[in-house]
């Protein structure tokens, strides 16, 4: 049985598993949330972009600890996230997660935020895809073609895969990630052989390197890559056996970030020497990592590398226009916004009137931002890149925070339930100060237009919050409904 919402009317009335408003269910096993997910992060992008800013400015040898601590900060925001999982049974993650520990009118401004946040990283990936793309067309042909065309390429490539059954999305981010971790390994054998054992210095993790100096912007981007995992809890609704799936899905997926980002930070830094990694990569950190492929794979692994960083890049631009489709649809199913965006295509039970939405947005983002001259890479991608990454940790932390109170009403303390993620969201908070008052460090520009833009999310929860409390106060039925569960326990 399920709850059916009139928008118009406000009326809620029970119907039987309607079938036009449910996404396919026990579709997805374990690898293939762990591929969606890992593809949000782009993990060769985060390589190649990002980890040799953190190098050069941050803590220098430290930054393998820095990605550690990291990773530990999120599985202890993983053991209690994944206890969660029984109770909440809804596609919207940080959404409905906020909603049954914090409360619906602290949810639904997340669920507004979640959905501005996802989108603003998906406008901005796009946006470098887009300039990667005539840049790898324009060296192979000589032919230099607008950016915007590659744009409408991909977003029409995008809502075709979103509009068809999500296995094919995941299929198409299996082969991706798969490629991209293949070539940041071959990396670091090759300078793991080639440097010898000796050559790395286990005093890289001792505390007197990774709390040195600069820490805190190599924690920002650490956890700017980590950013995404969060998702596997969107899933669930189309995961197999959901309770065993999803948590094991999300430590596999921290696990795996956690070991490859610190191993290739350890690895870059022993190959240039601990003592000038930061010195080096500050020279010129946009070319820090395919300098490295040169001297270590050969020529031929520049090309390569550059291929995989388009790959890359669409993975990402398809896993995070999927979670940001999810939720619109959360929302419209939960009576929120539109009913028509919780549609689902009748064959492939897809959320395909989410995807067509969010695709016209795209191309009007387009368009927009190319009738202003704005530069992809310039301008577009820093715009947009700090809205989302501040957006998405700042829900993580009220996530975080929320389990230990999640189950106290529920008069259930522990470890798993209380310490871990309470350790855990405490340390996301620290990183979402750093990121908050280190803002031009994420987005790598001074624009006050650009570090302004974070205003948007204030808006969108502005709005949310006065939208549950108008609901509280005039469609009680309506409110009850805000993250409500959507699953029926038989055998998922």
């Amino acid at each position: 049985m399920s709850i059916a919402i009139n928008a118009k009317a406000g009326s809620v009335s029970a119907v039987t598993d309607a079938s036009d408003e449910q996404l396919d269910r026990g579709v997805l096993n374990t690898s293939s949330i762990v591929f969606m997910v890992l593809a949000v992060s782009a993990p060769l992008a985060v390589v190649v972009a990002l980890m040799p800013i953190a190098l050069a400015f941050g803590n220098g040898a430290g930054v393998p600890g820095a990605w550690l601590l990291c990773a530990v900060a999120m599985l202890l925001f993983a053991v209690g996230y994944v206890r969660q999982i029984p109770y909440v049974k809804n596609a919207g993650a940080f959404y409905a997660y906020i909603s049954a520990s914090i409360g619906r009118v602290i949810g639904l401004p997340a669920a507004y935020v979640a959905a501005v946040s996802y989108m603003a990283l998906c406008i901005s990936t796009l946006a470098a895809l887009a300039f990667f793309c005539g840049d790898m067309f324009a060296m192979a042909t000589g032919i230099d073609t607008p950016w915007q065309l590659w744009a409408f390429i991909n977003i029409i490539l995008v809502v075709w895969l979103a509009y068809h059954r999500i296995t094919m999305v995941a299929t198409v981010l299996a082969f991706a990630l798969l490629a991209e971790i293949a070539a940041i390994m071959a990396l670091n054998v090759a300078i793991i052989m080639r440097s010898g054992f000796p050559a790395f210095n286990l005093g890289d993790f001792a505390p007197s390197s990774v709390f040195a100096p600069g820490l805190g912007i190599a924690l920002i981007y650490a956890f700017n890559s980590m950013i995404g995992f969060e998702g596997t809890a969107i899933y669930q609704e189309e995961a197999r056996n959901r309770k065993t799936t999803v948590p094991r899905a999300t430590f596999i997926a921290v696990i795996i970030a956690g070991l490859l980002y610190a191993i290739t930070a350890w690895c870059l830094s022993t190959a240039v020497g601990s003592l000038n990694v930061s010195s080096i990569a500050a020279a010129d950190p946009g070319h820090f990592v395919t300098a490295r492929a040169n001297d270590f794979l050969g020529s031929w692994s520049v090309t390569l590398f550059g291929l995989l960083v388009v790959t890359s890049a669409f993975a990402a631009v398809l896993g995070l226009f999927n979670n940001s489709a999810r939720y619109i649809y959360a929302l419209a199913r939960d009576g929120v916004l539109p009913a028509r965006l919780a549609k689902t295509h009748p064959v492939y039970k897809s959320p395909h009137v989410s995807a067509i939405f969010l695709g016209a947005v795209l191309v009007v983002s387009t368009a927009i931002a190319a009738s202003a001259g704005l530069d992809p890479l310039l301008n577009i991608s820093p715009m947009f890149v700090g809205v989302g990454s501040i957006g998405l940790m700042v829900l993580l932390m009220l996530t975080a925070l929320g389990i230990p109170v999640f189950f106290a009403k529920r008069g259930v303390f522990g470890w798993t339930t209380t310490v871990a993620p309470g350790i855990g969201g405490l340390a996301i908070a620290g990183a979402t100060y750093l990121a908050a008052t280190n803002y031009s460090a994420l987005t790598g520009v001074d624009s006050p237009l650009v570090n302004g833009l974070p205003l948007i999310l204030v808006a969108a929860s502005v709005i949310g919050f006065a939208q549950a409390l108008w609901l509280r106060s005039n469609r009680k039925e309506a409110y009850e409904m805000i993250g409500a569960s959507r699953i029926e326990d038989t055998t998922n």
